[in-house]
């Protein structure tokens, strides 16, 4: 448990204890501390603060991931700088995330709980072989301006653990002037998800933007779904543009934004022109979903095994025969071209 607050490594020290499923190592203080005690103690997963005297959370984050990579939990506050550095934290090889309480009241302090040791098992099943640092690199060519009007085809995405690092490989990777609108739920708090936007911004020639609620769907946009809102996808009528729909409804696979709800609503609004993937994360979101858009007609696919870092959600496609190919990440934005351009022109 690092931390520069005592109060704050003492509360989390109390919540995996009092659990009885994992076994504290140790706290530390700051980043420094941290990398002694992750040397002395090798402890199987890390929690890590972000803003911390000395050495922060970010180069902590990666000189553990450059020595002996091993599962990072962000707890990071939802305001001002951290917000964009938990972002780049999970980059960096960090796996999941975990908000801060605004305040020491016993009710958020008390939800706190559950969400971290529901993220520390998640973190637990990741598989550490693809957790090295890697180095994103910052869009060059001048972004093309957006095509006009609707598009043909709409690409849907779900992901969680270790999946902000897999969408800035797979995103960066699709080209613009495909008449393609793409829709992404990552499971993730509230206030990051449009962090997340941003810096996926600056990697694509796509446009990429925190969905708004209402907001027509133009092609070469991709959007976000916001933290606690499941985000879908309408179209009204023939003729008529798509719009986004977000809404606070009860949690999916106890998680909001849930991939299902979005996929079931493309493969209603696109049919045949619908794409689906799966990427890393625990659970089984998104498979239900792919179902829908095989029915319909369109291409599903789910990350493999060997580039995953936590198999739950491509699993759960696979052995529910919803995923019409597994494909490796670096592998997959070829591959989803290829079925975008086949699909555009048969819808043009």
């Amino acid at each position: 448990m690092v931390d520069d607050s005592a109060l704050m490594r003492r509360i989390l020290s109390d919540i995996v204890v009092a659990s009885g499923e994992f076994r504290l190592a140790g706290t530390a203080r700051n980043g420094l501390d941290a990398l002694q005690k992750v040397r002395a103690y090798q402890p199987d997963l890390v929690t890590m603060d972000l803003s911390m005297p000395d050495l922060d959370g970010l180069g902590a984050i990666e000189r553990i991931m450059r020595e002996a990579p091993r599962p990072i939990v962000v707890v990071s506050a939802r305001a001002g700088r951290d917000t964009s550095e938990a972002i780049r934290a999970l980059e960096l090889g960090a796996v999941e995330l975990v908000e801060k309480p605004e305040s020491g009241g016993a009710s958020q302090l008390a939800s706190l709980g559950p969400r971290l040791l529901a993220v520390l098992r998640a973190a637990a099943a990741a598989d550490r072989t693809q957790l090295g640092a890697r180095d994103a690199r910052a869009r060059t060519a001048p972004r093309l301006s957006p095509a006009p009007g609707a598009p043909r085809v709409a690409l849907v995405v779900a992901a969680s653990t270790g999946g902000p690092r897999a969408l800035v490989e797979l995103l960066p990777a699709l080209p613009a002037g495909l008449a393609m609108a793409v829709f992404v739920v990552q499971h993730m708090p509230a206030g990051f998800t449009r962090s997340l936007a941003e810096r996926l911004d600056g990697l694509c020639a796509l446009r990429v933007v925190e969905a708004a609620h209402q907001a027509a769907v133009a092609a070469d946009t991709v959007y976000v779904a916001p933290g606690d809102f499941h985000m879908r996808v309408r179209v009204a009528g023939e003729g008529v543009v798509a719009a986004v729909e977000l809404a606070r409804d009860a949690p999916l696979w106890g998680v909001r934004p849930a991939a299902d709800h979005l996929f079931r609503s493309v493969a209603e609004s696109f049919g045949p022109a619908a794409l689906g993937v799966v990427l890393t994360g625990m659970g089984r979101d998104g498979a239900e979903g792919l179902a829908a858009i095989r029915r319909a007609g369109g291409g599903t696919f789910a990350q493999d095994r060997g580039s995953s870092v936590v198999y739950g959600m491509p699993q759960a496609a696979i052995q529910a025969d919803t995923a019409a190919e597994v494909v490796p990440l670096g592998r997959l934005a070829e591959r989803l071209v290829a079925a975008v351009r086949v699909r555009a022109g048969a819808a043009a």
